[in-house]
């Protein structure tokens, strides 16, 4: 019995047809050395910066350096179980992280994976921590007010949404808590918040999210949380990952708010990574690519076109300084990048004048556009104000005889800085933050003891809900002031009722 050769043939052909390539061959290398949440591999000559990496026993690291003959890569996670020698392949993925509407509500770290025990988040999406910010054409101007609740900031450093403003201030003068008391305010105003926390105690944290859950806050909120004992890579990360969530919303057409507790720890993360990576120090031993660290973080916050959906995402970065010195290195970095800073003084904070928002230092380089128009109507005297009466309270040291226009501007000073105390978490609806400033500019206040301000407060505001909520709710419905002869006649009735305590009366005459 022959076989014929075009049996042969045919029979080799059907064979080929049901073959399936099943050989995988992925590109591996060895690892050369590992340290400090670094480690080094050769044999990844095809690897891409930003890639993640998978090493033998299952921790993922991501490329930092490319170099001729070995790649340096920074572990993500615990690289005490990692060796020389051990083997690590490319994944053929950029790092990323999960994004979607079940993040909200929820603790995570910088890989997005949760760590309030509550259990595994059901998301199937993904998105990479480093994207490309929305061009000009693509963007448009921020018009929008963000309310943060605190009168300083509302009314003389206005925020908008789509804006990045910096918070800057040395340690322990409440910048946090003006980022937190901003989250709490954004409460039925339609804003996904994120909170990232890089290098702060797990303790601080913790604290932090006790508080936006007692106000209802972490329903609408993410926090994300790099501490202080994780690998230096994690704290560099976690606002990269953190921009990603929120991009995710505000390509969706929403706005986010994204808070970084602070840049100033990222940047010192960033700096011992580059160290050792044997990249060359630059000015005080930062890289030489800090700045694009932070520019390429911060530009990612933006105010979309209507083309675009008409997102945003407003950035509040923070920033620590030494000494109130915002002429140092990351200070100046992070100012230039941003739409303007609020400036927190540590003079101010101590003497009790909380939140310290330094009116002279600080600006909003959106200003009045950030605004509603009763806000703009109330509150343009105030810095002027300001600044005169700590002009004129330095001078009035030195002398006693004063003529009456300058204890006139003084008593006005000294009322203005006591309307813009404000307790800690107890931010204010914009209408009553106007209603106050209104009584405080056309001089309502002049006649009260600055003891007796915050109580007269505190009743007008319990006063107009009962009898006049809708003069508050023109404001809010309109953003623009109700009939003034109304606002004017209500207030007059509010004070002649409102009775003085027995030290403001000594006060008032010792005036």
């Amino acid at each position: 019995m022959s076989i014929k050769a075009e049996e042969i043939s045919a029979l080799i052909k059907k064979q080929l047809d049901g073959y399936k390539d099943e050989l995988n061959v992925d590109e591996t290398g060895v690892v050369t050395y590992v340290g400090d949440g670094v480690a080094r591999a050769y044999g990844l000559d095809n690897a891409l910066s930003g890639e993640l990496l998978e090493f033998q026993n299952g921790v993922y690291g991501m490329v930092q350096n490319l170099e001729s003959n070995e790649v340096g890569i920074v572990v993500l996670g615990d690289f005490t179980g990692i060796r020389e020698g051990d083997s690590v392949k490319r994944t053929g993925r950029i790092m990323e992280v999960p994004v979607g509407d079940n993040m909200v509500g929820r603790v995570v770290n910088s890989l997005g994976q949760p760590i309030d025990g509550k259990g595994e988040i059901k998301t199937d999406q993904t998105a990479p921590i480093e994207k490309k910010a929305p061009g000009i054409m693509q963007r448009q101007s921020v018009k929008q007010p963000l309310q943060t609740g605190i009168k300083s900031i509302d009314a003389l450093v206005p925020i908008g949404r789509g804006q990045r403003e910096l918070i800057i201030g040395d340690r322990k003068t409440g910048k946090t808590s003006i980022a937190i008391d901003t989250i709490l305010n954004q409460k039925d105003q339609d804003m996904i918040c994120i909170y990232v926390s890089i290098g702060q105690k797990d303790s601080t944290v913790r604290q932090q999210v006790n508080t936006l859950q007692k106000y209802g806050a972490m329903d609408y909120t993410i926090v994300m949380s790099a501490g202080p004992s994780e690998p230096a890579p994690l704290l560099y990360i976690a606002p990269y990952a953190g921009a990603t969530m929120g991009e995710y919303f505000m390509d969706k057409g929403k706005d986010v708010l994204i808070v970084f507790d602070d840049l100033t720890k990222q940047a010192n993360a960033y700096r011992e990574l580059s160290l050792i990576l044997r990249r060359p120090p630059g000015r005080e031993a930062y890289p030489g690519d800090i700045f694009y660290t932070h520019s390429r973080l911060l530009e990612r916050a933006a105010k979309l076109s209507d083309k675009m959906g008409g997102g945003s995402m407003t950035a509040l970065p923070i920033v620590e300084t030494q000494a109130g010195d915002v002429s140092a290195y990351i200070p100046t970095n992070v100012i230039s990048i941003t739409d303007g800073q609020i400036f927190l003084n540590s003079d101010m904070f101590y003497s009790g004048d909380r939140p310290a928002v330094d009116a002279g230092t600080s600006v909003s380089r959106v200003g009045g556009d950030a605004q509603i128009k009763a806000m703009k109507k109330v509150a343009g005297t105030l810095r002027l104000d300001l600044a005169s009466y700590h002009e004129l309270e330095s001078f009035a040291q030195f002398g006693s005889d004063l003529d009456e226009a300058t204890k006139a501007k003084l008593d006005r000073g000294a009322r203005t800085v006591e309307v813009l105390k404000q307790p800690l978490h107890s931010p204010l609806p914009v209408e009553k933050q106007v209603l106050i400033l209104y009584c405080l500019t056309h001089g309502y206040l002049d006649k009260i003891a600055v003891d007796d301000v915050l109580r007269f407060q505190d009743e007008i505001f319990k006063f107009f809900d009962a009898s006049y909520s809708d003069l508050l709710g023109t404001i809010k419905k309109t953003g623009d002031l109700p009939d003034e002869k109304k606002l004017n006649s209500a207030i007059q009735e509010f004070a002649s009722t409102f009775k003085p305590s027995a030290k403001g009366d000594s006060v008032v005459n010792s005036n």
